[in-house]
């Protein structure tokens, strides 16, 4: 069962709701290039008066999703109950999956408790399609992951080796 290639979790605070039209636009870039895929979108919106305006997105059509679903849901299966819990899980992930949304009701109440008024969250989960060919070509020489970290630059100079 070949996996997604590295996913990450972005969420971003806007004060103030002032867009300027540039953000979607590179998004959509991104995604044209093959680049990024978007897993899930989850955007919360108050007014100064503490209206909420939500929208939601993702690029995985059903079959993408509940293949996606099916594969995180054996990974957990697998991690919680072994061997024996792989098939269980794969069918959980893959209907838990079946909306094509990862985010669900509880993570929009956190978030919409979250935001403040005159404002906007926005979570989106991506795929990192660019890293498939390099991961492809790892697996063929046997490779295996000892580490993936994300570090920000001012922790650049901080970084130690995998002991």
């Amino acid at each position: 069962m070949e996996g997604p290639a590295p996913i990450q979790l972005l969420a971003f605070l806007f004060d103030g709701n002032r867009f300027k039209g540039e953000i979607l636009p590179e998004l959509e870039r991104l995604k044209r290039k093959k680049i990024v895929r978007v897993i899930d979108l989850l955007i919360v919106r108050k007014d100064a008066e503490g209206n909420v305006m939500v929208s939601t997105g993702s690029d995985l059509d059903w079959e993408e999703a509940t293949s996606l679903g099916s594969y995180f849901g054996a990974l957990a299966g697998l991690a919680t109950t072994g061997a024996a819990g792989i098939e269980r899980g794969a069918l959980q992930g893959a209907a838990e999956l079946a909306d094509g949304h990862v985010f669900d009701e509880d993570d929009l109440f956190r978030v919409t408790q979250a935001v403040p008024n005159n404002a906007t969250a926005a979570l989106v989960l991506i795929e990192h399609r660019w890293a498939l060919p390099l991961l492809d070509a790892v697996a063929r020489a046997d490779g295996i992951e000892l580490m993936n970290d994300w570090i920000r630059h001012e922790n650049i100079l901080r970084i130690e080796p995998p002991q």
